[in-house]
């Protein structure tokens, strides 16, 4: 991906910790966002994935109503580390194009920035098309009580799907900027302003 135009930021950080949230304030700041996780949904739906799905792991995974069940995915990829691996090979190549193709209508666009935020930014090697990577640093225990919240999860369940990412001290790590999200939506705000605005002055970018 060119990046004379428009600067590529990454987004990093633990699950529930409020990646989403920072894309959204990018929004509001003119950038394009790729919502990887969105877009690996709508992907599972499609017929040619679906196909390859049933193909490898039965119709077991298909709804009465035709649908893709993401929990049946979930529970095979999770516990077999060669199943999620040949998932992402069927499903990273297509969210490739989705991703070239936003990234396109943003430069056409003049946006302010283009966001990456996936799930597993460093672990597919998307830190790559990144001119920046923003690490979100949400405590633990706020982190669980979202997932709890809004996905069901408990502490067990949130250590399982950790487990199969990078290291947080990692992630943090390879990070560029950290902004923290203590459950202030107005702190946060203002730390995601102060980063993209670093990023521009050191991408160049007007």
């Amino acid at each position: 991906m060119s990046r004379a135009r428009v600067p590529v930021i990454g987004l990093a950080g633990g699950i529930g910790s409020g990646k989403s949230t920072v894309a959204r304030f990018l929004a509001d700041l003119g950038c394009v966002v790729s919502d990887s996780d969105s877009e690996a949904k709508a992907c599972l739906q499609q017929v040619p994935v679906k196909g390859l799905l049933v193909e490898r792991w039965g119709g077991g995974v298909v709804e009465a109503d035709g649908t893709v069940s993401r929990s049946a995915v979930a529970k095979i990829v999770f516990a077999d580390e060669e199943e999620r691996v040949w998932l992402e090979s069927v499903i990273h190549p297509r969210l490739k194009s989705t991703r070239v193709a936003l990234y396109e209508r943003a430069v056409q666009e003049g946006a302010a920035g283009f966001v990456i935020d996936a799930p597993l930014l460093f672990e597919a090697g998307l830190h790559a098309e990144c001119d920046a990577v923003i690490f979100v640093d949400c405590p633990r225990a706020e982190r669980l009580r979202r997932v709890s919240g809004s996905r069901g999860w408990d502490e067990a369940e949130l250590e399982r799907r950790e487990k199969a990412q990078l290291d947080l001290d990692e992630k943090r790590r390879r990070s560029d900027y950290l902004v923290r999200n203590a459950g202030d939506p107005d702190a946060l705000r203002a730390g995601v302003r102060e980063a993209f605005d670093q990023i521009r002055r050191v991408s160049g970018s007007r």
